[in-house]
C-alpha cells in the first residue's frame, strides 16, 4: 500500500489547545496547498493563534483551507508566520468563491424521505383492501389514501415537473417529460376512481414511481456533483493588494487600482501582483506555482516577471506592463473557463439513451388510448390502459442504470485511493486513447528527491547546516535528500540573495548554492568548503512508486503515453527515457499545454490529462477526462476530474479498469431495461397490466439494475 503523501507540517511538533469557535464570515482565509494530515491542522492554528491579532484560526482539511477571525490582520502576516512554521500559504479572495452548500441535494433528499414515507403508508391501506375490504372501508382507505398522496406526489414530483415543463416549453422532450405524465396521470386517475365509486385506485403506484425516481435522480446528483470552477479559484489565488512607488514614496493600494506603467516593489517572500518588467539589477523567483518546476530563476535587469511568481531573493522593483484581465494567470484562468464549458457539454449514457426512448414512450401511449377507444368505445378503460404503459415504460431504471454504478464505482474508488468530482468522469476515463503527463510532482515525488548518501559525513552535516537556513525550494529538496546526521555548528549563516548560503566553520568559508558562484565548471548546485574544489550536490527526482509500470500498462492497453513538462527539454528527455516513455517535450507553458491536447483532441483523439501544476490547470479542465494528484494545487484538483489520495502510482490502472466496467454494467443495465419492456409493454398495450402492476414491474426492473449495479464492487 502507497503511504500518505508527507506535508510541511508533518515535522513541526503537534501539541496544540483548541480552538474557540467564532461566528460570523472569517475575516481571512488562506489557501494551504501542502497541509495533509492533523499535525498540519495542529500547526497552522497553532502558528496563527500566536499573533496577538487573531481571534481563532480553524482549518478545513478537505478544502486545505484555515478561515480566520482577526482584528487588523493583513495576509501578509499570516502568510509570514505560516512560513516559519513550514507552512506553504496563499491568500484567498473569499468573496470570489462560491458557496459550497448542496441545497439541490438537500432538497432531493428531503422529496425522498417523504415519498418513501407516504408510500409506506399508503401501502398498508393497499393491503387492507388486498385482504378483502370493501363497500365504505374500501372507500375511506381510498380517500385516506388520496389525502396521504396527492401532497406528497405534487411535492416530491417537482424536480420532474419542473425539467420536463422546460423541456416542453423549448418545444422538445426529455426523460422528465413521460416521469411526469406517468405520476400525475396514476394519481389523477385514482382520483377519479375513487370519486367515482370505482373498485381500483392507484395511489401506491403513483407514490413508488416517485420514490424509485427520486432514487435515480439522488444517485445521479451525487455523481454529477463537484467542487467550484477551478477558474474562480484561480481569481481567488490572486494578490489582493501591491506597493506602488510614486514621487513621495511607497503606498499600499489594491491591486485593482494598478496601472500599466506603475512602479511596484515586491518585498522579499511576497508574490508578483501583476505581470511587468524588472527594474532592479537581479532577483530571484520561484515560479513552480506557474510552472510546476522548483527551481528558481535567476532574473536580471529587464527581463520578464509574472504575475503569481514569489521573490526568493532581495526586493525588487518592476514596471507594470500587464495588470487586470491581461495578465498571465488571468489569461490561463480564463482558458480554463473556456475548457470547463467544453467539457461541461459531454453528453452521457444515459441523456443519449433519452432522446431516443422518450418520443417513443408517448407515442405508444397515445396509440394504446387511441387503439382501445376504437376497439371498445371505453374511454375510461382506455385511459387506465394508456396510464398502465405509461407507468409500465417510465424510464425509472433507464434513470438508474449509469447512476446506480456510478455511485458504487465511485465508493469503491475511494476506498482504493481516488476521489471522483466529476458524475460523467468514469464514463469518459473508459474512452481515453492518449494519457498525456506532466513530469514534477505527477510522475515524481513532489520535494522527495533521491537521498545524496555518497557525501562524506563532515560534508553532509555542513550541506544540512547551511540548507536548514533557507527556505529556498532546492535548498530544501537537498535537506531532504541529505543522509540523517547531526547539522554542523556553523558561525554568520547568512543567504547571497540569488546565489547561495555562506558561512564559517573552524575560520573556514563554506558555501552551498549555484557552481558558478563556487568558481565551478558545474552549472547546477554545489558545496564548496574553503579552498577544495566544489563538489556537485546532483540532486535527482525519484519516480513515483509503480510510474514505470503503470505507463507500461497503459501502453499494453492501448492507451499511448506522452510527457509534456515546463522542465528543460534535456531533464524530460532522461527522465522519459528511464520510464520507457517514447514521446516526450520540455520547455512547455501552460498556453502551449492547452494549444497540445486542443490540436490531439482535434484529430480525433480522447486525452486522459494527469497534472498538478498552475501550468496544467487549462489542460486539465481541457482534456476529455483529467486526473490530480492530492499534492496539487488548489486550481488544478478543482479543474481534474479525479484526484488521487495515495501518493503511489500502482493502483493508477485500477482507475482506467473501474470505469471501463462502469461502461460495460451500464450498458448491461440498459440491456435488462430493454428486455424488460419488450416483455412487458406487449402485455399492458393488450390490456392485461393495471396501473398498479405496472408499477410492481417497473418497481422489479429498478430493483434487478440496481443489483446489477452492484457487481461493480467486484471488478478485478
Amino acid at each position: 500500500m502507497s503511504a500518505i503523501a508527507a506535508c510541511p507540517g508533518c515535522v513541526v511538533a503537534p501539541a496544540i489547545a483548541q480552538t474557540a469557535p467564532q461566528s460570523g464570515p472569517p475575516d481571512l482565509v488562506l489557501s494551504l496547498p501542502a497541509i495533509h494530515c492533523a499535525t498540519c491542522i495542529n500547526t497552522v492554528e497553532r502558528s496563527l493563534r500566536a499573533l496577538p491579532q487573531v481571534r481563532s484560526a480553524r482549518v478545513n482539511l478537505s478544502l486545505k483551507r484555515v478561515s480566520i477571525h482577526a482584528s487588523d490582520l493583513d495576509a501578509e502576516q499570516a502568510v509570514a508566520a505560516l512560513d516559519r512554521a513550514g507552512i506553504e500559504a496563499h491568500p484567498l479572495d473569499q468573496s470570489l468563491l462560491e458557496s459550497r452548500q448542496d441545497d439541490i441535494g438537500r432538497g432531493l433528499l428531503i422529496r425522498l424521505a417523504i415519498a418513501g414515507f407516504a408510500m409506506m403508508n399508503v401501502m398498508l391501506f393497499s393491503v387492507a383492501i388486498w385482504s378483502g375490504a370493501s363497500d365504505a372501508t374500501r372507500a375511506l382507505f381510498h380517500l385516506i389514501s388520496a389525502v396521504i398522496t396527492l401532497p406528497a406526489v405534487l411535492f416530491c414530483g417537482q424536480p420532474f415537473f419542473a425539467n420536463g415543463m422546460r423541456a416542453v416549453r423549448r418545444g422538445g422532450l426529455n426523460m422528465d417529460v413521460p416521469i411526469s405524465l406517468a405520476i400525475l396521470l396514476a394519481a389523477g386517475m385514482s382520483l377519479y376512481e375513487v370519486l367515482n365509486g370505482g373498485h381500483h385506485a392507484y395511489f401506491d403506484a403513483a407514490l413508488s414511481l416517485t420514490f424509485f425516481l427520486l432514487v435515480g435522480r439522488y444517485l445521479d446528483h451525487r455523481t454529477r456533483s463537484s467542487v467550484h470552477s477551478a477558474a474562480k479559484e484561480l481569481a481567488a489565488l490572486e494578490v489582493q493588494t501591491a506597493q506602488r512607488i510614486h514621487g513621495t514614496g511607497v503606498e499600499r493600494v489594491a491591486v485593482g487600482l494598478l496601472r500599466v506603467g506603475d512602479t511596484v516593489l515586491v518585498p522579499t517572500g511576497m508574490r508578483v501582483p501583476v505581470d511587468g518588467v524588472l527594474n532592479s539589477a537581479a532577483a530571484q523567483a520561484d515560479r513552480s506555482f506557474l510552472t510546476g518546476e522548483s527551481a528558481a530563476v535567476a532574473l536580471t535587469l529587464g527581463d520578464v516577471v509574472q504575475a503569481g511568481e514569489i521573490n526568493l531573493g532581495a526586493p525588487f522593483e518592476m514596471t507594470a506592463t500587464a495588470v487586470g484581465e491581461d495578465t498571465t494567470l488571468r489569461r490561463v484562468a480564463a482558458l480554463v473557463e473556456m475548457a470547463e464549458n467544453s467539457r461541461n457539454s459531454y453528453t452521457n449514457l444515459a441523456d443519449r439513451a433519452a432522446r431516443i426512448y422518450a418520443p417513443m414512450v408517448h407515442l405508444l401511449a397515445l396509440a394504446a388510448f387511441v387503439g382501445w377507444v376504437a376497439y371498445d368505445g371505453d374511454l375510461r378503460h382506455a385511459l387506465n390502459v394508456a396510464v398502465a404503459v405509461l407507468i409500465i415504460t417510465c424510464p425509472c431504471a433507464l434513470g438508474l442504470a449509469v447512476p446506480a454504478v456510478a455511485t458504487t464505482a465511485i465508493a469503491r474508488l475511494f476506498d482504493m485511493g481516488f476521489l471522483v468530482k466529476s458524475g460523467t468522469a468514469l464514463e469518459r476515463l473508459a474512452e481515453v486513447d492518449m494519457a498525456v503527463f506532466d513530469k514534477t510532482g505527477t510522475l515524481t515525488r513532489q520535494g522527495k528527491p533521491a537521498p545524496l548518501a555518497e557525501l562524506p559525513v563532515q560534508e553532509a552535516a555542513i550541506a544540512g547546516a547551511l540548507a536548514q537556513a533557507s527556505a529556498h525550494p532546492v535548498a530544501q529538496a537537498i535537506l531532504a535528500a541529505l543522509p540523517v546526521h547531526t547539522p554542523a555548528e556553523l558561525a554568520d549563516v547568512t543567504e547571497v540573495a540569488g546565489q547561495g548560503m555562506q558561512g564559517d566553520i573552524d575560520d573556514v568559508t563554506v558555501r552551498l548554492g549555484r557552481g558558478e558562484w563556487l568558481g565551478a565548471a558545474f552549472s547546477g548546485t554545489g558545496l564548496r568548503i574553503g579552498s577544495a574544489p566544489a563538489v556537485p550536490l546532483a540532486v535527482t527526482e525519484t519516480p513515483r512508486e509503480g510510474a514505470a509500470d503503470t505507463l507500461a500498462w497503459l501502453s499494453s492497453q492501448g492507451i499511448t503515453p506522452q510527457i509534456l513538462s515546463g522542465d528543460q527539454q534535456a531533464i524530460v528527455q532522461a527522465f522519459a527515457a528511464r520510464l520507457g516513455v517514447q514521446s516526450a517535450c520540455g520547455d512547455v507553458s501552460a498556453p502551449q499545454k492547452h494549444d497540445r491536447l486542443a490540436q490531439l483532441q482535434a484529430q480525433g483523439h480522447r486525452v486522459l490529462m494527469v497534472g498538478d501544476g498552475l501550468n496544467d490547470t487549462a489542460a486539465l479542465a481541457l482534456a476529455h477526462a483529467s486526473v490530480a494528484p492530492s499534492s496539487a494545487l488548489d486550481a488544478s484538483r478543482n479543474a481534474a476530474d479525479v484526484v488521487m489520495l495515495r501518493e503511489g502510482l500502482d493502483r493508477f490502472p485500477l482507475l482506467i479498469v473501474i470505469a471501463r466496467a462502469l461502461t460495460r454494467l451500464s450498458r448491461q443495465n440498459f440491456a435488462i431495461a430493454a428486455g424488460y419492456n419488450a416483455i412487458a409493454i406487449p402485455v399492458a398495450l393488450l390490456g392485461y397490466a393495471t396501473p398498479l402492476l405496472a408499477a410492481i414491474a417497473m418497481s422489479a426492473s429498478s430493483l434487478t439494475v440496481l443489483a446489477n449495479a452492484m457487481r461493480v464492487k467486484y471488478v478485478k
